[in-house]
């Protein structure tokens, strides 16, 4: 199973950006993605999920201004940031399952993608 990321790069503040990641190889289904993200000299944190039936659990610190949305017929995440802010510059992660998996919970996703990078300038 991989997970493929893309869309990351360089935007200035108050800026949008949409990530996508898109989950291939030898998966039945995939029900729960999600995005994690790991600040320069920060820990990662789980920033968004959604379930195959579109259930979003988005965290607190970023609600509001991102948007996680999928299609499951592409088995494609996608995270739309909008007014993009210097802190949130981090190397994104796209993450999907177990079923249980959200920013609520404190389980560890099992498939993990390479990261996309976003930088904020101000």
């Amino acid at each position: 199973v991989q997970l493929q990321a893309s869309g990351g790069g360089l935007v200035q503040a108050g800026g949008s950006l949409r990530l996508s990641c898109t989950v291939t190889g030898r998966i039945l289904r995939v029900n729960v993605m999600g995005w994690y993200r790991q600040a320069p000299g920060k820990e990662r944190e789980l920033v968004a999920t959604i379930s195959n039936s579109g259930m979003q659990d988005v965290a607190e610190a970023v609600k509001g201004r991102f948007i996680v949305s999928r299609e499951n017929a592409k088995n494609t995440v996608y995270l739309q940031i909008n007014s993009l802010k210097p802190e949130d510059t981090a190397v994104y992660y796209c993450v999907a399952d177990p079923p249980r998996l959200s920013v609520s919970s404190a389980i560890t996703p099992k498939y993990w993608g390479k990261g996309t990078l976003v930088t904020v300038s101000s």
